[in-house]
Formats: structure tokens, sequence, C-alpha cells
């Protein structure tokens, strides 16, 4: 591929607008390039000692809604010697008039060459943004192997949930944080405000020695890689001495202390969210085995009650939405979401804005929880996600809800005036049979019979959405061979006949999947080691890019792309994903520590096979994962005591402010 041309870092600090501007009548969604939008930052490029480019590598639509990055984003810029801008991933069709015209990849704030900055960070929360990735760094001129940059080109980092394995691009990033990245900018930030006050001492390799001696910066280039004669890995060791032979992921304990986003983005072009996000709490414990976000988030941290309060009066005035979400990976868990809920529906009362937990269990959903929920009239969409279809499978993977939990869950929903209710499966789960998915269809009719018989309405319907299942690093089920996607293919087609057996029932029951294809790869690419990078780089110079999208993604790239470069290793694409590994087979991400205890998540995966449930840790005894100790904290939970009352005005600024306390 060829690179656009580019002038010498120092010297093209300016807008490349003049040269994009001209481009952009020619491609769809012209606006998602423009930049400006309400809560946007611009700042002075020469009074910045650090300049931070931050990606999320998808379309606008999809990456400016991004939580992490505009958190990030804000927390950055809110430092006066501090600039960070925002790029995303551009359409082919403006790839290819930019690699014509020598346009650079360019940030959307100030329109500036993203090969400029000091640091270019990246946040995955998929493995598909790979090739997506690769274009960004070409288009800026960087070079693609870290191998090959010099002191001119940006420290590329990666962060986000899929760089607790960064191992398959490995050779194409410069460094990767674990973990929270709130206080983890502000310490990369800082050394490389110091290393560059010094003269930049050592050049790019000292700067990149720094981050790693903080043992939560993980820099590849300073590991070696060593692999058995039948391709499992031997041993990952520091190739110099003063590197750790472990990185340990970043904890943010506080989330009172980092209120953000304060002046969340408002979209100028649609985009897949639009509202006022709150994350009400991180982590969980609920111990659900394929879930690595549940994992690698622990310890819960919740955030209080009145700092919530806080965020949505200050959001909601400077943004304008007209909903809020409160975020995190079960909502309904928050010690004090009642209280919550009914304080925010209670001040918002008699306006439009509504209130949605885009995250609800099963189990914790109840008649006050969706009666608050619709206080408004307004009722967004209800997810449940029982995850397995059959009380057996749902057993093995840990996810204690029953059957009738589930029609209870959905009727009250039903009776409280939603007409639309979404389940969530997965196919292809450990030991799991034809069996076991053609009860999900026994399930939606169920739902559909109580939900009309509650109502006396036939005016309702349920979605079930099915997708594939991943292994992911850091879960007990890291170790679980993959279904190949025929078998997942099959088991969707016969659902899917199973559910419309019965023409009453199956009208009111949409029916959406993803087949086991893109599965695979995202397998490949979640469990892979630095080997398949290769696979990566093929795919990508092959045309593959937004392999998230479903139009976009082509399973015969990949699957010739590793038949191209594995066999040169020894390996393949099946001993990446449907085999089986063992207990003492060192993992490509056994090197970098998220807390968890390696022999603790082989147990519990021993214990998934047996059906034995392991319990929520936060109301019962610590069953030993690892977490607290090795982290030196205690899981926070509350209640505080306090309630979110009315808003009333106060002073003579007219602004608001919740009254009440302990």
């Amino acid at each position: 591929m060829s690179a656009p041309s580019l002038t010498p870092r120092a010297a093209a600090t300016h807008s490349v607008w003049s040269q994009l501007e001209p481009l952009l009548p020619q491609v769809s969604k012209p606006i998602q390039y423009v930049g400006g939008e309400l809560g946007a930052v611009t700042k002075d490029w020469d009074a910045a000692a650090v300049r931070w480019a931050l990606m999320y590598p998808d379309a606008y639509e999809v990456g400016l809604p991004n939580q992490g990055v505009q958190i990030l984003y804000e927390v950055l810029n809110e430092l006066p010697d501090t600039l960070a801008e925002r790029t995303y991933a551009v359409w082919p069709d403006l790839e290819n008039l930019m690699r014509t015209h020598g346009v650079p990849q360019f940030t959307v704030d100030a329109h500036r060459s993203v090969r400029n900055f000091d640091v270019f960070g990246l946040s995955f929360s998929t493995e598909l943004g790979y090739t997506n990735m690769l274009t960004a760094i070409d288009l800026a001129g960087i070079p693609l192997l870290a191998a090959d940059r010099t002191d001119a080109d940006p420290v590329i980092v990666a962060g986000g949930h899929a760089a607790f394995n960064p191992e398959p691009i490995a050779d194409f990033i410069d460094a990767a944080v674990l973990g929270d990245g709130e206080e983890a900018v502000l310490e990369i930030t800082a050394i490389v405000r110091e290393w560059k006050a010094e003269g930049s001492p050592g050049g790019r390799d000292e700067l990149l020695l720094r981050l790693a001696r903080t043992e939560s910066v993980y820099v590849p280039r300073f590991y070696d890689v060593d692999y058995l004669p039948d391709g499992r890995i031997q041993r990952v060791v520091p190739n110099r001495a003063d590197v750790p032979f472990r990185v340990h992921k970043r904890t943010t304990m506080d989330l009172d202390a980092w209120p953000y986003p304060k002046k969340p983005l408002v979209p100028l072009a649609e985009t897949v969210h639009e509202r006022y996000a709150v994350e009400i709490f991180r982590g969980c414990t609920r111990g659900c085995r394929f879930c690595q976000a549940g994992m690698i988030t622990r310890p819960v941290r919740e955030r209080s009650i009145t700092t919530v309060g806080q965020m949505v009066r200050e959001g909601l005035e400077f943004s304008g939405f007209s909903e809020v979400g409160l975020l995190s990976l079960s909502s309904a868990d928050h010690s004090e979401i009642g209280d919550m809920c009914s304080g925010l529906a209670q001040q918002y009362e008699g306006t439009n804005v509504s209130l949605s937990l885009p995250s609800t269990r099963v189990d914790a959903f109840n008649i006050d929880l969706a009666q608050e929920l619709s206080r408004n009239g307004r009722r967004t969409g209800l997810t449940f996600a029982p995850e397995g279809g059959s009380e057996r499978i749902r057993k093995v993977i840990n996810k204690m809800v029953s059957k009738e939990d589930l029609i209870r869950t959905v009727v009250t929903a039903y009776s409280n005036g939603w007409r639309q209710v979404k389940l969530y499966f997965m196919c292809g789960l450990p030991t799991e049979t034809d069996e076991d998915v053609l009860e999900i269809a026994e399930m939606a009719h169920e739902v559909i019979r109580a939900g009309r018989a509650a109502t006396g309405s036939k005016d309702i319907r349920c979605t079930v959405s099915i997708g594939g299942f991943v292994p992911k690093p850091h879960t007990p089920f890291q170790w679980a061979a993959m279904e190949r996607p025929e078998v997942i293919d099959h088991r969707l087609k016969i659902l899917k006949q199973a559910i419309n057996s019965d023409r009453s029932l199956g009208r009111a029951i949409g029916y959406r999947y993803h087949d086991g294809e893109p599965s695979l790869i995202e397998g490949l690419l979640s469990r892979g080691d630095r080997r398949v990078g290769s696979v990566i780089r093929r795919v990508w110079e092959n045309g593959g890019r937004f392999d998230g999208w479903s139009e976009h993604f082509s399973y015969q790239r990949w699957v010739d792309a590793a038949a191209e470069t594995l066999p040169a290793f020894g390996v393949d694409l099946d001993w990446y994903t449907t085999r089986q590994r063992e207990e003492l087979e060192v993992l490509p991400w056994d090197h970098l520590d998220s807390g968890l205890d390696k022999d603790w998540l082989w147990q519990d995966w021993q214990d998934s096979v047996s059906g034995f449930e392991q319990d929520d840790c936060r109301w019962t005894p610590c069953f030993d994962c690892g977490v607290c100790p090795s982290m030196d904290t205690e899981i926070q939970i509350g209640p505080t005591g306090k309630k979110l009352l009315p808003l009333t005005p106060v002073g003579g600024n007219g602004m608001k402010v919740p009254t009440g306390g302990a």
C-alpha cells in the first residue's frame, strides 16, 4: 500500500482541511469528517507540551459515543499543557481519495495529521477493529511495524478490553495499557512530558523503556517469545534486565473522583447511541464464565448516588440529550439502583427525559424498577440476556437464571406498558447440544403466551438475538474449544424452524443472529499470539476493512490469509480456534496480569463442565479469585444512605442542585 506523501513532522502542524474539504462532496456522510461538535475541544498546538491523538477504530457513528474515548479526551484536555484530538476510521470511499490526493489520517477536531502527535492511542473493545488500525497507521504515513519507526513517529498505545491480549498486534503497536485509562493516561503524559523536556534522551527506545518500568505499560519489543516444536508457547520473557516479568492492570478505585464525561460530545451525524451515559459502577462479580468484561474489570466499584445525580444534571444541561443511560455490566445490581431511578424519574417527571438501563439482569428487574423507567411515558428498549437456552447450559456458563425468572420478568415488563423486549442468547457454548439451542424457541414461545395472557393483547413482540460464543482471555473458558461455523449455522437453522413451527407465536417473534464465521475469526484474534499478526497484515493488504460490519467482513479472506501465512509456523486456523488447551499450556497472555489467579480460573473451568454454580462474591464469602489480595483492595459496595430528591432552584444564578442528604 502506498502511504500519502507527508511533510516532516516538525513543519506539518497545520490543518489539512484545505486538502480534505474538496474531497468531501464525493463521499457518503461527509459531515462525519467535519468536527466542531458541542463538547469538542481545539487547543493551541504550540502551547501543548504533550499531544495525543485518540481513536476508536471504527466509523464515526460507532466511535463518537464510545465512553472510554470520551472520558480520556476530556481528562487529557483538562491538563493545561496537553491537548487531545480524535480520529475515526474513514470509509473506503474517502480512504481511496485520501491516497490519491495525499491526504493523511486526520483528527476531526483541528484536522491535523495523526503522525504529528506524540502519542496515538487506540481503544479496542473488539478485535475485529485491528484492520482499521492498520489503515489508520498507513494513511498517517507511520510505518506499519513498530520496529521500523523512528523518533519522528508517535508512540502507538493500545487500550480497551482487547488490550488484555495484545499479542496478535504486538508487531504493530509500541505499547499496551491493561485496565482503566483515567490515571494511566496521566502517568503516560507525565513520562512523555519529562522525556521531551530533557531533550528526548535516548530517543524512542528510552521513552518506551520509561513506560515499561511503570510495570503497568506493556511494551512488546522488550519481550521475546519462544515456541515448542508442536507450536505451543514455551515461554515469554523480558529481553532486558530492567523491565518487569509481568505487567499489571490499572484500576481506578474511586469513581466519584472521576465524574466524566462532564461535557459529553453531541454528534453532528447520526450515531448508534444518542444519550447522556453515566457509568454507575465498574466491575462485576456475577461470575459468568464467558464474560471477559466481568472478569477483567474486578473488583466492583460503585459511583455514589449523589455523584450520579450531579453528573446527570450537568450532563443534560450541557448536551440537551433527552435520554439518560445508566451504564454498567449489570446496572440493576447497583446497591442503590431503586433510589437512583426513583430520584431521577421524579426529578425529570413531566419533561422529555427518559431513563434506560441498557444492561439489565433478568433476576434484578422488578415492578418498581419498571414503573420508574416508564414514569415519563417513554419506554426505551429492554434487553434481557439469559445467554443459554436450557437450564443445563446456563449452569455451565454460571448464568443463574431460571425459565420461571425470565417469564416473570418479561410479563412484568409487558404489564407495565412495554410491547417489545429483546432476549439475547449465545450459540456454540462449551458442551452445548442441538437440544440446548432448541429450548430457546420453547422459551420464546412461552414468553409470548405469558405476555398475551397477562395483557389480554396480541400486540406484543419479542426479538430473539443470537451471538456466537467466542472464548476470551482471562476467563474460565480461555481453554475451551470453539465449535466449527457449520455446526453453529446448523443450530441457527433448526432454531429458526422451531420458532416458526407455531405460526401464531412465531409471527410475534423476531429472529436476529450472527452466523458462525465471524465468531471463528474473532476467536482467532482473541486467543492468538504474535504469529497471528501475519494473518492480520495479509487480510489488510488484501482489502480487509471494517471487519465488525457484516457487509464488509469476508470470511474467505481471513481463511485464505491464515492458509497462506500460518503453515510457515507449523500451525493453522483450527489450531487457534477449535483446539482445546491443556491446563499447563503457556497462554499468550500469561505474562499480562489481570489480577485473576490462573489456578482459580482453571478450577472454575472444571466446575463449569460439572455444572457447578459459583456464587456472587459480592454478597457471599470470598472464593479467592485473586483480584482483591493482588490489588490490596476490597469490593466497594453501598449503600451510602443518601437519597436523590427533586431539584430545586437555589441562589441567583438560576442553577439547580439536588437537595437531600444522609
